[in-house]
């Protein structure tokens, strides 16, 4: 039996180079609203030169959640986080208000 992939109701932009992978969302004034960053291949991130607070939602190859971490501020880091192979950055408190769990699955 197939697993239900859960599809997430924000416009996601994808970080798949080096160059848009190292910039992320540093630097960006304004919060994440109905949008998020998918960057991939990536399993740790940080918050360095961040303006405001996200959630991070780390994704398997497979696109399982193997790891979520809400309201992560600026300055903070994520050790590498063992089978994630992505991370989505979505706007703080999206992991509560959807209701994202471990183990699911996302479609991206």
């Amino acid at each position: 039996m197939e697993e239900l992939k859960r599809t997430l109701p924000y416009r996601i932009s994808k970080a798949d180079s080096f160059g848009k992978r190292l910039r992320g969302l540093m630097f960006r004034k304004d919060p994440l609203v109905e949008e998020g960053l998918w960057i991939t291949p990536c399993n740790s991130i940080h918050m360095c030169f961040m303006n405001f607070a996200i959630d991070a939602v780390f994704i398997s190859k497979e696109g399982r959640v193997v790891e979520l971490i809400e309201e992560l501020r600026p300055w903070r880091f994520v050790k590498p986080v063992p089978r994630a192979h992505s991370v989505v950055e979505l706007p703080s408190g999206a992991i509560r208000e959807l209701n994202l769990l471990k183990g699911e699955y996302v479609n991206l």
